[in-house]
């Protein structure tokens, strides 16, 4: 596989990208050798961002969004839910962003008068990887959620301001019950996160 360059962004409401990567895995499963690069051409960019997130280099976010389409190619069987691919890839791209800036964190020696200058602009090494492990676990248990709440989540996840005539399509549910299910499976993932330990 070719080495992946950064991507643009998406114009296309988050439940259009998701939608539109589970038409391409399911060609690509049935056969369809070129879905595959258009599964890449759509999910590329959201991955890039997610790397991205994690502060690392532009040469780091290439290799992590890279080795994430490795992994996928060698592991896709694993996803038993089709309409779970965007998920599975965005959160193999943030456990790679985070081992990939914890190696850096503890390979890279800073002098402690450049640490000092960087202290007032720049996030610490530390809180990059507390905040990846921590996105890890709640994607984590978004997975053990119902199907419905599994996908409302990862498209609130992506857009501070849904489309929820579109979104209400996607999902096949009333737009007016939208808001209320969106309460109730932010309160089964905190419940899932509260039996981790993750909030309290």
């Amino acid at each position: 596989m070719t080495r992946v360059g950064r991507g643009v962004g998406h114009a296309d409401a988050p439940a259009t990208v998701w939608s539109r990567a589970t038409a391409d895995f399911d060609r690509w499963l049935s056969g369809d050798s070129a879905a595959l690069d258009e599964l890449v051409a759509t999910m590329t960019p959201v991955l890039w961002q997610v790397a991205r997130s994690y502060r690392l280099s532009q040469e780091q976010a290439e290799d992590v969004v890279q080795n994430t389409w490795l992994s996928f190619v060698r592991k896709h069987s694993s996803i038993l839910d089709t309409a779970a691919v965007g998920a599975w890839l965005t959160l193999t791209t943030r456990r790679e962003a985070w081992r990939v800036a914890k190696r850096s964190a503890r390979d890279v020696p800073v002098e402690d008068d450049a640490l000092e200058s960087r202290v007032p602009t720049q996030r610490s090494a530390e809180s990059v990887v507390v905040e990846g492990d921590r996105n890890s676990r709640i994607w984590a248990a978004v997975e053990g959620l119902p199907e419905r709440c599994r996908r409302l989540l990862r498209v609130v996840a992506f857009d501070h301001r849904p489309d929820y005539a579109g979104l209400a399509e996607e999902l096949e549910m009333p737009i007016g019950s939208i808001g209320p299910t969106r309460g109730r499976c932010l309160g089964k993932l905190r419940d899932a996160l509260l039996d981790e330990g993750e909030v309290s």
